[in-house]
């Protein structure tokens, strides 16, 4: 068994408060997806217990984040914090 604590502190962990209009919902999502197939780092979203891969469109769309929702953002990579914050600037950035 995996422990999840653990295999946390050797990442890159950040919560965020997203504040784009409508969340990142179709075209925003899409946007959010391209921006993070640019990092090197393997990065992935938790929200409300789900945790599923920020580079997979289908995943973004499925946790329906909205205006206003706290979600985490896990990297893990050799460039992890600065791919964390080009997502933070996507994501806190009125659009």
């Amino acid at each position: 068994m995996i422990d999840i604590a653990r295999e946390l502190k050797q990442m890159r962990v950040k919560k965020i408060v997203v504040n784009l209009q409508r969340g990142l919902q179709a075209y925003n999502a899409t946007e959010f997806v391209k921006e993070a197939i640019k990092n090197s780092s393997d990065i992935k979203i938790l929200k409300d217990g789900k945790l599923l891969a920020a580079k997979s469109i289908m995943g973004v769309m499925c946790l329906a984040i909205r205006k206003g929702e706290e979600i985490t953002l896990i990297a893990d990579g050799i460039d992890e914090s600065n791919d964390i914050k080009s997502l933070e600037t996507f994501l806190t950035k009125e659009r």
